[in-house]
């Protein structure tokens, strides 16, 4: 009785979350469609299996994300180089919720693997702020601080990864 409940959750969390949790992967990936695919699938395999020996969180879109988060970044670190094409823009200028903030793959590409070579606090507030479309007072009382504090280090971590993307953040 138990594993027929355990089977259905995980199938009504699945026809739930799946929409959201591809929209956040191929965001990341800049809608290159094999590799969201394959990272949303390899997220899903690993909830199975670690939700069947431990049970569903209590926030399953959370925990989906930040395993699709750490499997993109995994991959990213794989790569031995910089990606070599070279930025159209500087992808983190303008503003984060407009539809041009939308990346080619190239630029999804760059800019993931300079976010899986900086620290993990920076690259999760350029995700929140670019990616995902957190203003900076939500960041702010999401994390206990003033929003200039939120400015702050949002600004010098896009001066992190510009460096290391190799651009000086002027948009051509």
């Amino acid at each position: 009785m138990v594993r027929v409940d355990l089977e259905s959750t995980l199938l009504a969390t699945f026809r739930a979350t799946l929409p959201d949790l591809y929209a956040f992967v191929a965001r990341r990936v800049g809608g290159e469609r094999a590799l969201a695919e394959d990272l949303v699938q390899e997220t899903w395999l690993r909830a199975v299996d670690t939700w069947r020996k431990r049970g569903a969180p209590r926030e399953p879109i959370a925990w989906l994300k930040t395993t699709a988060r750490h499997l993109l970044l995994n991959h990213l670190r794989t790569q031995s180089r910089r990606p070599t094409v070279a930025l159209d823009r500087d992808p983190l200028a303008g503003d984060p919720t407009g539809a041009a903030n939308v990346w080619s793959s190239d630029d999804a590409a760059r800019v993931q693997w300079g976010l899986a070579r900086l620290g993990s606090g920076d690259a999760e507030l350029i995700e929140a702020f670019h990616l995902e479309g957190h203003s900076t007072r939500e960041l702010a009382q999401q994390r206990g601080l003033s929003e200039r504090a939120i400015e702050g280090r949002l600004h010098r971590a896009r001066a992190k990864l510009r460096r290391l993307l190799g651009t000086n953040g002027a948009t051509t």
